[in-house]
């Protein structure tokens, strides 16, 4: 759990590609695309569609949990440390969210 806090937050040496993140907007232009390319039928756009629904649903709560188990395993982290180390913790991990959004 920690090895993949750590990795989480940077403690790596390159720094990890973002994943593509499936929206309502990343759907549509999905769904258009295969359209577009494949020429589907209408019933092949709707069955995709719903497909492409379920997917979404799924990767959202896929995202919700991983966000608990980040949270969990910081709560847990931060339970070992003292106060001298929590402050560091919570410096680190500022820095790396400084650098992310760059």
């Amino acid at each position: 759990m920690a090895g993949a806090l750590a990795f989480r937050y940077g403690f790596h040496n390159s720094p990890a590609p973002q994943a593509p993140y499936w929206s309502e907007a990343g759907k549509e232009i999905s769904l258009q695309r295969l359209q577009r390319e494949l020429d589907l039928t209408e019933q092949q756009s709707e069955e995709i569609a719903l497909i492409l629904d379920d997917f979404v649903k799924y990767m959202h709560s896929l995202q919700v949990q991983m966000d608990e188990v980040r949270a969990d395993g910081k709560r847990r982290i931060l339970n070992v440390l003292d106060e001298r180390q929590k402050k560091k913790f919570h410096e680190m991990l500022s820095g790396l969210s400084e650098r992310k959004s760059r």
